[in-house]
């Protein structure tokens, strides 16, 4: 898809977005009650919409539990629901790929029959089941690894041949260093997609000089799901699909010109948790062009550092 296309399609399903937002999550009846949805139809008309901070999400979670009112289905009627950190909760609306994950993994390589160790926390929050869905949308048999028990996990690893790895960069360095200590053979893991961590150009190297394959990473959070991951170019993360991401001034919510770094924040098409205008509380910066590998989606720089600690 060109990008003046795409940007035409996502433009094209603003309207529809705020008006779903407005007429079924409270949250958004009362902050979008002077709103007029036929006119929300491109960036400029999008920029004059309020922005949700973390800080606001934590007052009407507390005020109108579970989900503050943000939430345009009941809590009954979602897959899962998660209380993270802050407290803040998050629910996994009962749709394929609901976090729009498998785009990241598809562009690390992932494919149907592949099996995947997955070493995020599947306890209270939804890292791990956010690669999990992503994972089964793709085909892909799931080992539930979680966090800790790093030798069984590495048992597992070589017991069922894992060839794809999802966890944090710092874990992946840790079960394959332990690997070799154990003596197992974990050659079989050829793919990784990280998160929730750095991945320093020394460690990614690191990995793919001793260990024989690349990490790529994605970007998400549990509110939003994925929102930019790495192809094999690596250069940049590509915007995810079924998403409005735009670069603001922190605090204002103006958007600043293209290259310059300022807050990342997004509107989901979720017709489950219609999230407008959500601040990440996160730095980064779009790109120019598209990416080297031939993908068209738009690109931001990767992570810049914070705006907002309340998401750290």
């Amino acid at each position: 898809m060109s990008p003046e296309v795409r940007e035409a399609e996502l433009m094209a399903d603003l309207s529809g977005h705020v008006a779903h937002a407005k007429a079924n999550a409270p949250f958004y009846a009362d902050r979008f009650k002077d709103v007029d949805p036929d006119a929300i139809v491109n960036r400029a008309a999008l920029a004059e919409l309020p922005v949700t901070y973390k800080s606001d999400l934590v007052e009407a979670q507390a005020a109108h539990p579970p989900f503050g009112g943000l939430n345009a289905t009941p809590p009954g009627a979602m897959a899962h629901l998660f209380r993270s950190p802050g407290p803040i909760c998050e629910p996994q609306g009962d749709v394929h790929d609901f976090w729009r994950g498998a785009r990241a993994l598809h562009a690390a390589g992932v494919r149907a029959g592949d099996i995947c160790h997955n070493s995020f926390s599947y306890h209270l929050t939804p890292g791990a089941w956010l690669l999990d869905s992503a994972a089964r949308a793709l085909g892909a048999a799931v080992f539930h690894g979680g966090v800790g028990n790093t030798d069984l996990q590495v048992e597992a690893m070589a017991h069922f041949k894992a060839n794809v790895f999802c966890g944090t960069p710092d874990f992946l360095k840790i079960l394959l260093e332990r690997g070799r200590e154990m003596g197992a053979d974990l050659g079989s893991l050829k793919k990784a997609v990280v998160g929730g961590g750095a991945l320093p150009p020394s460690l990614r190297k690191l990995i793919s000089d001793e260990f024989g394959f690349t990490p790529l990473q994605n970007y998400g959070t549990a509110d939003l799901g994925v929102i930019a991951y790495e192809s094999p170019a690596m250069d940049g993360m590509l915007l995810s699909e079924g998403a409005v991401v735009e670069i603001v001034r922190p605090g204002s919510g103006e958007p600043v010109p293209d290259g310059e770094v300022g807050e990342v924040v997004v509107t989901i098409f979720s017709k489950d948790y219609p999230l407008t205008r959500f601040a990440t509380g996160d730095l980064s910066a779009m790109l120019p062009g598209v990416s080297p590998c031939g993908r068209t989606a738009p690109r931001i720089k990767g992570w810049m550092g914070r705006a907002d600690q309340t998401a750290k």
